[in-house]
């Protein structure tokens, strides 16, 4: 059974990335997919540090420097000085940013979507559980 439900992670794992590569494509084509997960980093969690987002990110700090400077050049990217530290600087989404990325993403919870149309409330909360359980979060 541990063979089977791993083969089924992995699936899903595989099926999710591709969703993730579709929607990077549809958020700016020119850009690599790394680019596109610190601009879906940014809009679920806001505004942080490079260094915050490298942890965050798994990323090491010159990839995040080198793709930051690319989203800053087209427009996706601001920095701004920290309200509460007046010397350090945050990263966040512009207007712009904000807007490609909601396009993608809809684009992408539309192929969801599509995939889990077909279980009842019932199913898709138990499937929610289990899968948070699977996170590490608890159940509730």
């Amino acid at each position: 059974m541990e063979l089977a439900l791993g083969k089924q992670l992995n699936a899903l794992i595989s099926a999710v990335h591709a969703l993730n590569v579709k929607a990077a494509v549809r958020f700016d084509s020119s850009l690599q997919p790394a680019s596109f997960h610190i601009i879906r980093w940014l809009y679920s969690y806001g505004p942080t540090s490079a260094a915050s987002l490298a942890d965050s990110t798994a990323m090491d700090r010159s990839s995040i420097s080198r793709l930051v400077k690319q989203l800053e050049t087209l427009g996706y990217v601001k920095r701004e000085t920290s309200p509460d530290d007046g010397r350090a600087i945050l990263l966040s989404l512009t207007e712009l940013g904000q807007q490609q990325n909601i396009q993608a993403l809809k684009e992408k919870e539309h192929m969801f979507f599509e995939r889990i149309s077909a279980l009842n409330d019932n199913q898709l909360h138990e499937f929610t559980l289990i899968l948070r359980q699977l996170n590490g979060f608890s159940s509730l």
